[in-house]
């Protein structure tokens, strides 16, 4: 079987289906006529499905021989974020558009669907077909794991992609081990003693004790932590909510986020924070809420379905365009929960072309159509090598 030439031959379908989702992007959660849209083109290619999550959708290609089900992974959400591009398919609905390229996981999806749909017969074992809602906020993933999708019929491994604005269009990209950061969120508040700005003396500023904590913060990092592990403490807002310039206020709020390659540092940053909080309010008697979310696990690519990913793209791509990364992301994403549950393989394909450099959750970000040809081969190898080994 040829997969690069029936990648050619339903290319102009499912970057069909790539555009006509960019034009109409939807916010996570509220993807409903996104969902429509999928399963009218599933039902085009009589690809049975049900809904899963609200807003997602599985689909199923049960193979001519009995044997194990892998898993095909696409994000379907938009940003909020307004489009900035010339193109002739750019979003129409103010506010929002494809900014991270879920567009083209979805084509990527899909024309690996196609391909496997029409050699079935052929594949020993089943292909289900992810299509997930939100996950750029409330983690769609863990919901449709939560919902059964890794069972009836039980899955035994999955694949997913992503494209990256880093690699040059051609490139796809993979590392064994940990390849893209755990999440957690925090807020802390600092509550003080407001004052008079001409007499800081009567109250007690939150605004110094917040700088002083902020600081203290990257030190966890620098001084607490194995100068050989990777983690990020980013306070990522501060507000006193007041306007005034003569007023100190009662308390300040910060917001920020915890990344991390390993789940044992992970575990280690949290009480950390909370004794640089501690220490603060003692030395300058304030007092503090510190509340913590654990949004994301590190997403763990499994060496064995690694290897299949790497043969796989071998023959598809090439092996001079197969690029083993030195280095983790420490961006997060939320099929790092499928990854906990069976082994995982997640994929780095690259979108720059011609010196665009495309930046991801920029209103600017565009990328060529061509690069869903490299998503829906790969991801189709992937499916066969796994089945048919």
């Amino acid at each position: 079987m040829d997969i690069k030439a029936l990648s050619e031959k339903y290319f102009n379908d499912y970057a069909a289906i790539r555009r006509h989702l960019h034009m109409y992007p939807e916010l996570s959660t509220q993807e409903y006529k996104t969902q429509a849209y999928i399963k009218e083109q599933l039902d085009k290619l009589n690809i049975p499905y049900q809904e899963m999550a609200d807003t997602g959708v599985v689909a199923l290609i049960e193979g001519g021989h009995p044997g194990k089900t892998v898993m095909l992974r696409a994000d379907i959400d938009a940003l909020p974020i307004q489009e900035e591009t010339s193109v002739e398919y750019k979003s129409t609905i103010d506010g929002i558009s494809h900014a991270c390229g879920h567009d083209g996981h979805v084509g990527g999806v899909f024309g690996a669907a196609m391909i496997l749909n029409e050699i079935k017969d052929q594949l020993h074992g089943n292909v289900k077909l992810m299509f997930q809602p939100a996950e750029e906020t409330v983690g769609g993933a863990k919901r449709m794991i939560e919902a059964g999708i890794l069972e009836n019929p039980k899955v035994d491994a999955a694949f997913g992609i992503h494209l990256r604005g880093q690699l040059d269009q051609g490139i796809v990209g993979y590392k064994d081990g940990a390849m893209m950061a755990s999440i957690d969120e925090f807020d802390i508040k600092i509550i003080g003693k407001g004052a008079h700005a001409a007499h800081p003396q009567l109250g007690i500023d939150p605004i110094v004790i917040a700088a002083d904590t902020i600081a203290e913060l990257q030190n966890i990092v620098a001084r607490k932590i194995k100068a050989n592990e990777a983690a990020v403490i980013s306070v990522t807002d501060i507000n006193s909510n007041t306007n005034a310039y003569n007023v100190i206020p009662q308390e300040v709020a910060l917001k920020g986020t915890i990344r991390t390659l390993n789940e044992d540092i992970k575990k280690q940053i949290p009480p950390l924070i909370e004794n640089v909080l501690k220490g603060q309010s003692i030395a300058n008697g304030s007092t503090y809420e510190f509340q913590l979310r654990s949004d994301l696990p590190v997403l763990f690519n499994n060496k064995e379905t690694n290897k299949i990913a790497v043969k796989a793209m071998e023959k598809v791509i090439g092996k001079e365009n197969i690029l083993e990364l030195d280095d983790a992301s420490m961006g997060g994403e939320d099929f790092a929960f499928v990854c906990q549950e069976v082994p995982t393989t997640y994929l780095f394909v690259g979108i720059n072309r011609d010196n665009i450099n495309p930046v991801h959750h920029h209103p600017a970000f565009q990328w060529d159509d061509s690069a869903l040809k490299i998503s829906a081969s790969v991801l189709a190898q992937c499916a066969i090598d796994y089945l048919n080994n």
